[in-house]
């Protein structure tokens, strides 16, 4: 029968691009870095597009639920390209015997976050099929948006260099950690509430300062981990990261050292990062915490030289080990 599908295949980590790479980009074609958006130059206009599903378990948890989840993913998706984002479009699969009224709290949800994002939900499609057949509800949604001369570089990382710094907009795990306690009915003594949220806005910010943004990318499946592993991969650089320096709220500290869990490889939905050249550090720092999204900015760590490809993490006791590409089951449907 050969290999099977299992649930590590969507974990967001190594072997999630090894399916990728070996099943849809060796047959579907395409060269350069895997991006999160397309880019797309056309008789004069730079486009990005994107697509992404949504499974998550439970549809609904603090912070959030699916259909926030679907528009604000789709939209980050797009922003972090340098794309401003313009147009969704959303296909929904419902099983037989799904509440009306559960379906309506979702796409007014949908309608919210579109319209603060200022993004225009065009065109969409519905299945319903048998009960069993599917959890409750699937969304999948597709986004387009416009991006200004000079950008295309961001989502490839191509222009980074040693000495370059990294800075993330916020804390992380708080995401996943929100659906497993829903998923879970866990009880914590302080809340745990989703991070999820569109970063357009303070994207926009950022790439109209004249900052030279060189790279950002969106912090979700497989964490923070993930992300830097797939750049390191993608251009070949080095880079260390500062573990204090790494903001993680308090409840989600504890949490993951009662629960045996690394922040770094726990999901985010409202988290990116950014490399850029380190005369923008303090500006870059300056304009993020101004927005809602961005109070809570920090550098992280720098692109350095040597060891080609090795993600590095010095540790809150002095010491020193490699951040590795996730591998194995994180914690499934968190997206």
């Amino acid at each position: 029968m050969g290999e099977l599908i299992t649930l590590d295949h969507g974990s967001g980590g190594k072997r999630t691009l090894d399916l990728i790479t070996n099943v849809f980009v060796k047959r579907f074609g395409g060269s350069g870095p895997l991006t999160d958006s397309a880019i797309i130059n056309n008789r004069g206009v730079i486009l990005a597009t994107t697509t992404d599903s949504y499974v998550v378990d439970p549809l609904f948890f603090p912070g959030g639920n699916i259909g926030k989840l679907a528009i604000c993913g789709t939209i980050n998706d797009l922003a972090v390209s340098g794309a401003v984002p313009c147009f969704l479009l959303a296909s929904f699969i419902i099983e037989e015997g799904f509440p009306v009224s559960d379906l309506e709290r979702i796409a007014q949800t949908m309608a919210e976050e579109a319209q603060k994002a200022d993004v225009k939900i065009v065109a969409g499609d519905t299945k319903v099929v048998e009960k069993g057949k599917c959890d409750k509800l699937f969304i999948t949604t597709s986004g387009t948006g416009f991006l200004e001369p000079g950008l295309e570089h961001i989502s490839t990382g191509e222009n980074i260099l040693p000495g370059d710094r990294i800075i993330i907009n916020g804390p992380v795990g708080d995401h996943a950690l929100a659906v497993l306690g829903a998923r879970k009915n866990l009880s914590f003594t302080t809340p745990v509430v989703s991070d999820c949220n569109a970063l357009c806005h303070l994207t926009k910010k950022i790439t109209g300062s004249g900052i030279r943004v060189k790279f950002m990318r969106d912090v979700t499946r497989g964490g923070l981990a993930a992300v830097l592993n797939e750049l390191s991969g993608m251009t070949g650089r080095s880079m260390t990261i500062n573990e204090p320096s790494v903001p993680v709220n308090e409840p989600v500290r504890g949490l993951c050292e009662m629960l045996g869990f690394d922040p770094l490889y726990l999901a985010n939905e409202g988290k990116l990062i950014l490399v850029l050249d380190a005369r923008d550090e303090a500006k870059t720092l300056e304009i993020m915490r101004q927005d809602e999204m961005g109070r809570d900015s920090a550098t992280i760590g720098e692109i350095t030289t040597g060891d080609k490809g090795i993600v590095k993490l010095n540790t809150g006791g002095g010491g020193k080990r490699i951040i590795y590409m996730p591998s194995g089951i994180q914690l499934p449907r968190i997206c």
